[in-house]
């Protein structure tokens, strides 16, 4: 009895064949041998149709003409056999990390296309039992992913909104308080770090994208103007301290070539007070007056220095006569004999004042020297006012009327020097009259001491 007359049905022709594909060439003898399991899914019709077994029924998937039963089985057998294949190697790219859900819903779709009615014979039913629970593992994969993406979003809209913030802190900083230059450039960071940022993964939704543009927008914007003000309120301010230090260079310049070095140099120094009081105009007209300042300012000082150097040059043998005068100074100590101490330091005192001027270098450690012995005889002065007031009372009033004689005779001198014009001795005259001046006060707070 045949397949047929077993109540199969009746033979089917080629006509009843559904969706037969063209005719297959004969399989190459290199093939690799059909699965066995499978075939016990198939039969081959004695007109060589081949049939493949489902739970829905038998079904026709084809034929494979000039071959033998056995070979055209195999064939539609090694057909269910790439099937498997295309399952097998989507289910290894689904444990890949780096396929998109994309490219697995494509192959889904294709996997559950050529499972719905394909012309092959095996498990067909199997087939579609992977398909969908490899459509469950898709559909896990998918949320899995979009969770990933949620939280990526997330984190990409945490780190714009605290750039966003970031711009806002600065764009609301107090002008005194900003640091225009590191302020400037870290926004111009936060903007290129923005827009690189834009064109990666993942993308923000489009609302928070606009909402947090808007204020990053907003914040360099505030920014920007608050710069633009500044600095064109720092041009306006450098623009009056340059034309303020512009008048102080002319000034220094006018007095470079004067002569007058002690006024001179008290006005240079005033012009310098004010020079610092005037601020910064901008680095370049800062700098170029500065150096237009200093030059002229040195030129006063160089000349008054070469002078100061001639002169104390030919002060030279001046301080020699100091020299001694304070060694024959120095010999009254220990006084002893308070009078004649005295009348010798003021003939002293009276030659140190015609020996004239020393080189400045000098003149404080002369002084100083000096006074000490002059300290010295008044200390031994007071010491005897103690014991013998009286006398030593008239010993004051005596040098009072001396020193007062000597202060008016030292006035004449230096009018008549006034009047001839003798700067030298006129500066002598005023140096003397400052020492007696100086003793005649002492004098007179002995004689109050002693009258009091």
């Amino acid at each position: 009895m045949t397949p047929s007359e077993a109540g199969q049905g009746p033979r089917p022709t080629p006509a009843m064949v559904p969706r037969r594909r063209p005719q297959a060439p004969p399989v190459p003898p290199a093939l690799a041998p059909p699965s066995a399991a499978a075939l016990a899914f198939g039969r081959v019709a004695d007109d060589g149709t081949v049939f493949v077994r489902t739970p829905e029924g038998e079904r026709a998937v084809g034929s494979y003409p000039s071959a033998s039963p056995d070979e055209a089985l195999a064939y539609f057998v090694r057909k269910y056999d790439e099937i498997v294949a295309q399952i097998d190697l989507f289910e290894q790219r689904l444990t890949l990390a780096d396929v998109p859900v994309s490219e697995l819903d494509a192959g889904l779709v294709r996997l559950r296309e050529v499972t719905e009615q394909p012309d092959a014979v095996g498990d067909l039913a199997a087939l579609r039992e992977r398909v969908q629970a490899l459509a469950g593992l898709t559909a896990q994969r998918r949320r899995q992913d979009e969770a990933a993406r949620r939280a990526a979003r997330d984190r990409v809209r945490e780190q714009r909104t605290a750039l966003v913030e970031e711009a806002e802190q600065i764009a609301a900083m107090p002008p005194e308080k900003v640091q225009w230059r590191a302020h400037s450039q870290r926004m111009k960071e936060i903007f290129e770090q923005w827009r690189t940022e834009q064109k990666s993964e993942p993308r923000l939704d489009r609302k928070s994208q606009e909402e947090l543009w808007k204020r990053f927008s907003q914040a360099r914007t505030a920014f920007d103007r608050m710069r633009r003000q500044h600095f064109a309120e720092l041009d306006q301010q450098q623009g009056a301290v340059k034309a303020a230090k512009q008048k102080l260079v002319e000034q220094a310049e006018a007095l470079q070539s004067s002569t007058d070095w002690a006024s001179t140099a008290t006005a240079y120094k005033q012009l310098m007070d004010r020079w610092r009081e005037c601020g910064r105009a901008g680095r370049k007209d800062d700098d170029a007056l500065w150096a237009r300042f200093r030059s002229a300012q040195d030129a006063f000082f160089a000349a008054r220095a070469a002078v100061a150097a001639r002169q104390d040059q030919q002060f030279a043998a001046n301080l020699a006569v100091k020299e001694a005068l304070l060694t024959q100074a120095q010999a009254l100590l220990p006084v002893t004999d308070l009078r004649a101490a005295k009348a010798a330091l003021r003939d002293i005192g009276e030659r140190w004042e015609a020996a004239g001027k020393v080189p400045r270098e000098d003149v404080d450690r002369l002084e100083r020297r000096l006074k000490a012995v002059e300290q010295a005889l008044r200390d031994a002065e007071g010491t005897r006012w103690t014991s013998r007031n009286p006398e030593g009372e008239a010993r004051a009033r005596d040098a009072v009327e001396q020193l007062e004689a000597a202060l008016a005779e030292l006035t004449s001198r230096l009018e008549r020097a006034r009047a001839a014009g003798d700067a030298k001795e006129q500066e002598q005259i005023e140096a003397n009259l400052a020492t007696r001046q100086a003793w005649l006060d002492q004098a007179r707070n002995a004689l109050r001491d002693f009258s009091g």
